[in-house]
């Protein structure tokens, strides 16, 4: 067995092994903090009922009012000594995505100069990104659809039947709203360094276009700097290797620490509105698949198979970053040319998250339905539009999803308050959405690569 093969073999033990030991815990460490929260919890959607019908200037508002701030602090008490329990599973895991993202920025830039500077010409740049962009805007809308589609179609949120929720009602999330001097500012870096830190790809891929024009444009000088910049990006990916080495044990802990967090019953709990999204998601990868056979041809489905590990990763830590490293490799396998690879798959991860892009139309129009909301026809295109914007450029925001899913829906008068009812089971949402990232950006950038004639014969190269 080769050591790619071995690799991914590892990380499915690995899962399967966090599972069993997640419900292990669950049921014998756990249970007491899990009711006490559950309980809190009951305790204070019942006080906010109780608010919504009381003066809020009398003296039984001010007693409810320090009744539900006890409970809060009893459902925190009780979630930081679950999470104090947990800190030595979640610490593998910790470990890992750490160590990918400081890898992921110089990856980037390294590889996305030397990328562009082999291009060499601005047109050619202009024309590629051209075509990249096409494809990204297109498979965008293709999910959001999609998923707006599906949510109509199976209306998981009439099941729910909700009350409105008063408006005290916090979620923790922070919505994000939609402003263009944002927007452009979050594009364009005010200092490379900042970028770096803070691992924002979208200014790292601007500056880096940069430097590649520019160091295409000096000629002779600047072949020193492309040699340099490649040794450097070949370095990286050999620390890649080693790094990728400790993933089954990061998806070991992170796995565990989810069911030992939340236990199978939240499976069932929310059984059917998960498996509609899963049948969603399922969906969309065919039709990626489809759209891709008809360019690739019969290698859409060797690509696929070369993408077992990198979709694993994603899916079994949740992040699309931590299998970044391993889709390059793949991908250039595969036979895309490394300048392509560079240059798609960073725009990749802020402009093309179908996975994502799905989820958002879904989730939002599941929580109007929860509450009886009707969205017309030209109000669910609207929010499309909307999402199809706000989504660019927030990848690496922590659950980045559901704030900008928290931001649109305010723009509908639909309750924030409902994203509670996905929070508890947003990491195992993020975990298909993650693994859909990979699958459709890996496509987009066989597919440029084709558009481009740069796509030649797979390399079979073990390790």
């Amino acid at each position: 067995m080769s050591s790619k093969n071995r690799l991914t073999l590892f990380i499915f033990i690995a899962l399967i092994l966090g599972v069993i030991l997640g419900y292990y815990l669950n049921v014998n460490s756990f249970r007491s903090h899990n009711d006490e929260i559950a309980k809190s919890e009951l305790q204070i959607k019942q006080i906010e009922n109780q608010m919504s019908l009381v003066d809020t200037a009398s003296t039984s508002f001010a007693q409810l009012q320090s009744a539900k701030k006890e409970q809060q602090a009893i459902r925190v008490s009780e979630e930081k000594a679950r999470d104090k329990k947990l800190e030595p599973l979640t610490l593998l895991s910790d470990i890992f995505l750490r160590l990918i993202k400081m890898i992921v920025a110089p990856l980037v830039f390294t590889t996305l100069v030397v990328g562009v500077a082999k291009v060499g010409d601005i047109k050619a740049v202009g024309r590629i990104g051209g075509k990249t962009m096409l494809w990204f805007l297109s498979a965008s809308l293709l999910s959001l659809i999609l998923g707006m589609i599906m949510v109509n179609l199976f209306k998981p949120g009439l099941a729910m039947n909700l009350p409105l929720p008063s408006t005290h009602a916090d979620t923790g999330i922070k919505g994000v709203a939609l402003s263009l001097k944002d927007f452009i500012s979050h594009i364009f870096p005010k200092s490379f360094a900042e970028s770096m830190a803070t691992n924002e790809i979208l200014q790292i891929v601007v500056f880096s276009l940069f430097f590649g024009i520019a160091t295409a444009a000096i000629g002779e000088k600047g072949k020193i700097v492309i040699e340099f910049f490649d040794s450097v990006a070949h370095i990286i990916l050999k620390i890649t290797g080693y790094v990728m080495n400790f993933a089954p044990f990061a998806v070991f802990g992170a796995m565990a620490a989810i069911v030992a967090k939340q236990g199978l019953g939240v499976l069932s709990t929310y059984a059917i509105f998960i498996g509609e999204f899963y049948f969603s998601m399922i969906l969309l990868w065919l039709l990626l698949i489809f759209v891709g056979y008809l360019i690739l041809k019969r290698r859409v489905f060797n690509l696929v198979n070369r993408m077992k590990e990198p979709v694993i990763l994603a899916f079994s830590t949740a992040s699309s970053e931590a299998a970044y490293p391993k889709t390059m490799l793949q991908l250039e396998r595969f036979g895309c040319k490394d300048k392509i690879v560079s240059f798609v798959l960073p725009l990749g991860y802020s402009f093309n998250l179908d996975g994502s892009m799905l989820y958002m139309t879904f989730a939002s129009i599941f929580i109007a339905q929860s509450y009886g909301i009707q969205l017309g026809f030209d109000q669910q295109i609207t929010m499309l539009l909307i999402l199809m914007l706000t989504s660019k450029g927030i990848a690496g925001v922590p659950r980045a999803s559901l704030v900008v899913i928290a931001g649109t829906i305010a723009t509908f008068n639909i309750p924030e308050a409902g994203l509670a009812l996905l929070i508890g089971i947003d990491p195992l949402l993020d975990m298909g959405r993650s693994a859909t990232n990979v699958v459709g950006n890996s496509i987009a950038t066989a597919v440029v690569s084709k558009w481009e004639g740069e796509l030649t014969e797979p390399k079979e190269i073990e390790g």
